[in-house]
């Protein structure tokens, strides 16, 4: 492993998650990134509520880049998880936006993009039924990703 990717939300199963590749990165000397997504509606519903904040404050903010509100989010959880894990875990942060049937490509294309060649994910526990009628993400990048995936079952 040299260049790891963990994708992230936050749960107490990403923390544990994050904890695990966080530590297991820095014993290999693997680079370590963090990524985090966020949906359109998410990023319009931020979007909404700075222009509300606006209103009423009389103020103007610059317009949200929601690419970037993901990689905040990343950055404050990874380095929340991480320093109180282990000071030392290094890590960088990435953020995108995509809705839940792209998510698996868009996180395969970004694992690609930062030449990682070890993805950490949490699956959900799904019947066969619900797989094969709503898509599965982890599924898909087990199958798609070129590299290592460590899959933890939530």
């Amino acid at each position: 492993m040299d260049n790891a990717l963990v994708v992230i939300d936050d749960t107490d199963a990403h923390r544990t998650l994050l904890t695990e590749a966080g530590q297991l990165a820095h014993d290999t000397g693997a680079t370590l990134t963090v990524l985090s997504w966020i949906t359109p509606d998410q990023a319009d519903e931020t979007a909404a509520n700075i222009e509300a904040i606006e209103q009423v404050e009389g103020t103007s903010y610059s317009d949200p880049d929601p690419t970037a509100t993901a990689q905040q989010f990343a950055r404050q959880f990874a380095a929340d998880v991480l320093e109180s894990a282990d000071d030392s875990i290094e890590f960088t942060t990435e953020g995108i936006v995509t809705d839940g049937d792209e998510r698996a490509d868009e996180i395969i294309a970004a694992a690609e993009r930062l030449g990682c060649d070890h993805l950490f994910l949490i699956g959900r526990q799904r019947s066969p039924t619900g797989k094969a009628l709503f898509g599965d993400v982890a599924q898909r990048i087990l199958l798609n990703f070129d590299g290592t995936v460590t899959l933890k079952m939530n």
